[in-house]
């Protein structure tokens, strides 16, 4: 698949070059399947077949000169989960029910947990809850994509519309379930398109979704600003359901990076972060709150937690050698957090054998 950005084009220039490029692929052994096009972006898609990415380029080049700013390989299973099923007019032009499909795809990345709020500990609200939005994600003409994600899931929709409807739709199904603290859930949603200028499919898209569910709080759906605007969604924002800035992304994409690269410096501290980041104390405590809801210190020692209760659920090392790898040198508090985090000792984790 590749990626072209081209200023002013226009419909009928890329059916144009789609013709041209439908009447020389078989002399190379290429196949031009499809293309999807954003006129107001300036933006084109084209799915080939092919032996490999030089030859698919070469009959561009030499069909009609159009070469691509980037070109991958994507692998049928993983295309079809993405992109999902799509419809091509005569002429090659990929369209969806409204009409041209630009190519977006929106993500949705959910995680639940227990919420450390109820009286006992059991994995079957998780497994109820689990059950209950992955059959809403299908009645929102979502997919699941088979990429394993502890207690939760990525799904991918066609029309952004679609996954924050599904996003508010579960929060409202959970509500009893997080109002009588068995669960927390947090979600990210964010869109992007298919090939970027890296060469990447959708894989920025998705490791922004998770940095936003990272940052949510609990109970919260984050949504970039990408995905709103392409929802024309009017539902307003509010505490659990929260729309991000192009500034917002930013700056959460820049705190997760430095955060998680200095999870495991015990000595790491806000000074540290703040210098990191190039922004003042005040500064950050007012923009940490304001995407948060948690002063830096709370975010940071959850953002430690979170990564120790995955760790432990993938078994990735005894108690202490986790308490280390995110920065508690101290088991006992270490614990003592743990338990006021997740309503359980970390020792209750790493022996479940059904987490």
């Amino acid at each position: 698949m590749d990626y072209h950005k081209i200023q002013n084009i226009t419909v009928e220039d890329v059916v144009k070059a789609h013709m041209a490029d439908l009447a020389i692929q078989e002399q190379y052994g290429v196949r031009y399947l499809q293309f999807w096009i954003n006129e107001k972006a300036g933006t084109v898609f084209c799915l080939t077949e092919g032996p490999d990415a030089r030859t698919c380029e070469m009959v561009h080049q030499m069909a009609h000169g159009n070469l691509a700013c980037s070109i991958t390989e994507v692998q049928t299973g993983t295309y079809q989960q993405i992109m999902g099923a799509t419809h091509t007019d005569e002429n090659g032009m990929t369209r969806n029910r409204d009409g041209i499909d630009l190519g977006y795809r929106t993500i949705l990345f959910v995680t639940l947990r227990s919420s450390g709020h109820s009286e006992t500990s059991s994995i079957d609200p998780l497994n109820a809850a689990l059950k209950q939005a992955s059959d809403l994600v299908i009645s929102h003409h979502g997919r699941m994509v088979e990429t394993p994600v502890v207690d939760g899931f990525i799904a991918v929709f066609n029309e952004a519309a679609d996954a924050v409807n599904c996003s508010d739709h579960i929060r409202v199904r959970l509500t009893p379930l997080t109002r009588e603290g068995e669960i927390a859930f947090r979600t990210g949603i964010c869109a992007g398109q298919p090939v970027t200028e890296d060469g990447e499919f959708f894989t920025n898209t998705i490791n922004l979704a998770q940095r936003l569910n990272c940052i949510a709080d609990d109970n919260q759906i984050l949504i970039s600003s990408l995905a709103r605007k392409l929802s024309g969604m009017r539902i307003p924002g509010s505490p659990q359901l929260k729309y991000l800035n192009d500034a917002d992304e930013q700056f959460a994409s820049d705190l997760l990076i430095t955060t998680e690269r200095n999870l495991p410096n015990s000595d790491y501290t806000i000074d540290r972060l703040c210098k990191d980041l190039g922004i003042s104390r005040p500064q950050l405590y007012r923009k940490i709150t304001a995407l948060t809801g948690r002063a830096p210190n709370n975010f940071l020692r959850d953002l430690r937690l979170d990564k120790a209760a995955l760790l432990l659920r993938r078994r990735a090392g005894n108690i202490s050698e986790v308490a280390l790898e995110v920065g508690f040198s101290n088991p006992s508090w270490f614990s003592k957090c743990f338990a006021e985090r997740f309503g359980c000792i970390p020792s209750e984790i790493a022996h479940s054998q059904n987490v």
